[in-house]
């Protein structure tokens, strides 16, 4: 009689980080459309086809699920910033495609905006047991504090400009601008993402930005 033959554990392997990453992108999704609290692992588990159980084998509660969506949300835009090779670019060149990139992924991915919005909610109370997010983000803010240095030795940006202020005010003109397109649609009665009104946000944003760092 023929014998069993073992599974390879590298097939085991690669199928575990398959469901984790099915999981991951379910979650994504039902956290997306229902926020921490109105999330079901139930639905979760019929999103990704698996059975409920190994959402809590992988992910041990709710809880820590969403901080694995978090980590994940943050690990995607930035390896997407990583592609960009901002420090391969001229330093006003590498400024001008970060705000344009950070404006596009906004729009392309709605789903972080409102993952952000539902941790600012619970204080990023997730975030603050991350062992990760900030070995994460960490880069990006190196790799534009060596732009500003390159741009001011140049003599095209003026000094004295905090890398971290300047990338929060790059995020928050477009991700302000995003999240609260329908209200402030609604209160000044215009469509803020027609064709045209998003083609003149970037270009405001952009000419904010750049008129910030830029030496007179």
């Amino acid at each position: 009689m023929t014998s069993d033959v073992t599974a390879d554990p590298r097939q085991r392997s690669r199928d575990a980080d398959r469901t984790q990453a099915e999981i991951l992108l379910a979650a994504r999704d039902e956290f997306a459309e229902y926020g921490l609290g109105g999330a079901r692992v139930d639905r979760i588990a019929e999103r990704a086809k698996v059975n409920k159980r190994l959402i809590y084998y992988y992910f041990q509660n709710k809880e820590a699920l969403f901080l694995a969506v978090l980590e994940a949300a943050y690990d995607d835009i930035r390896a997407a910033e990583r592609k960009l090779h901002l420090e391969h670019l001229s330093p006003a060149d590498a400024v001008r495609k970060l705000t344009e990139f950070t404006w596009e992924y906004y729009l392309a991915h709605p789903e972080f905006i409102t993952l952000l919005n539902s941790e600012n909610l619970h204080r990023a109370r997730h975030l603050a047991q991350s062992d990760n997010v900030q070995n994460v983000n960490s880069p990006l803010i190196e790799t534009l504090a060596g732009i500003l240095e390159r741009g001011r030795a140049a003599g095209v940006f003026r000094g004295g400009v905090d890398p971290v202020q300047l990338y929060v005010s790059i995020a928050a003109l477009s991700y302000f601008y995003l999240s609260n397109n329908h209200t402030l649609s609604s209160a000044f009665g215009r469509d803020l993402l027609s064709a045209k009104a998003k083609a003149e946000r970037i270009s405001h944003i952009n000419e904010v930005i750049m008129g910030y760092i830029l030496r007179d």
